[in-house]
């Protein structure tokens, strides 16, 4: 039906149409087929590719015969070629020492040329395609990384002000939310979900000891960032961990300070929404990875602790935790002497 209708149309309004079509559509095809490596779909915007070329060569070869009628056949019989006619003419001025007339029409280029010129133009269409979408910003439909809620207003605890040089929760925040931090994971093709960032103060410690949060959410993994700046060294947060659950232990050295990579499971709550509000027991949740490196090389006191997880209980391997250490550290200042 479509074809049919398509024949109906005059010449100059079909042809522009199927060209234009076939322009967007090749352009477009041939776009997506080099962003996945797709070699059907290389194939097929070629055919539209091609099937452009042959229309443009058509409607150059008419726009020719137009400018160019075909000769007429005199009264008395003999051909008479005016094309012809006029090139000897414009011959014999130039023979003569004359220069051509205003109205002598100039050499044209070859209907081939012209197809060949549009060829290229569709080809550079294509290319300005494919290259628009690494320099120009991207559409609304494409996901946008989360980024931090706003807390930087929010008042701090005294905690906070008897403590020298305590990042926050939101300054925790920007220093993990990274635009590389999906690289970092492993997982470069992932954006963020969620962000946030909180100043808060460690339990059991009547609100004395600061302890920011910050966490990144992805598809795959979740990272948690905290500093505890307490009096406990790193030496005496291992001895801890030996009575704990904590295992696969291993001591290190991030950044020329002392650190100490250890695996714990989270908790997992359940709440319950509907009538009564009730919800399920703690349970055991997925293994976490953490490392917790001294908020100083001398080790004076305080820890930063850097967690990653995720529901399917999979781990990146340490070099990961290492490699977001190495960012996130330099964004939290040394505990200076006492």
């Amino acid at each position: 039906m479509l074809g049919f209708l398509l024949r109906l149309l005059p010449f100059w309004v079909r042809e522009p149409l199927l060209i234009a079509i076939g322009s967007v559509l090749g352009v477009r095809i041939m776009y997506l087929a080099v962003r996945d490596h797709d070699r059907v779909a290389a194939g097929l915007g070629m055919v539209f590719l091609v099937f452009t070329a042959i229309r443009v060569y058509g409607v150059v070869r008419a726009l020719r015969a137009r400018r160019n009628p075909a000769p007429e056949t005199s009264a008395d019989g003999p051909v008479v070629d005016a094309a012809a006619h006029v090139q000897a003419q414009a011959q014999a001025q130039v023979g003569a020492g004359q220069r051509p007339g205003p109205d002598t029409p100039e050499k044209e280029p070859g209907a081939w040329g012209q197809a060949v010129a549009a060829v290229a133009v569709v080809g550079a269409l294509a290319a300005a395609l494919w290259v628009a979408p690494r320099v120009m910003p991207s559409d609304e439909n494409t996901p946008q990384p989360a980024s931090c809620s706003g807390g930087e207003h929010e008042e701090l605890p005294k905690a906070y002000k008897q403590t020298p040089q305590p990042v926050t929760g939101e300054e925790l925040c920007q220093a993990l939310n990274r635009p590389d931090l999906a690289k970092l994971l492993g997982t470069p093709g992932e954006t963020a979900t969620t962000a946030s960032g909180t100043s808060n103060t460690a339990p059991l410690t009547d609100g004395k000891v600061a302890q920011p949060e910050a966490e990144v959410t992805f598809d795959t993994y979740t990272v948690n960032v905290s500093a505890t700046y307490n009096e406990l060294t790193t030496d005496q947060y291992v001895k801890l961990m030996k009575f704990g659950d904590e295992t696969d232990i291993k001591t290190l050295t991030v950044l020329d300070r002392p650190a100490v990579l250890s695996s714990d499971h989270t908790m997992k709550l359940e709440i319950n929404l509907g009538s009564g509000g009730s919800g399920g027991p703690v349970e055991q949740g997925p293994l976490a990875r953490t490392l917790t490196v001294a908020l100083d090389r001398k080790d004076r006191g305080g820890y930063c602790d850097i967690t990653v997880w995720s529901t399917s209980g999979a781990l990146p391997d340490d070099s990961v935790l290492l490699d977001v250490a190495e960012k996130v550290l330099p964004a939290i200042p040394e505990r200076p002497a006492r």
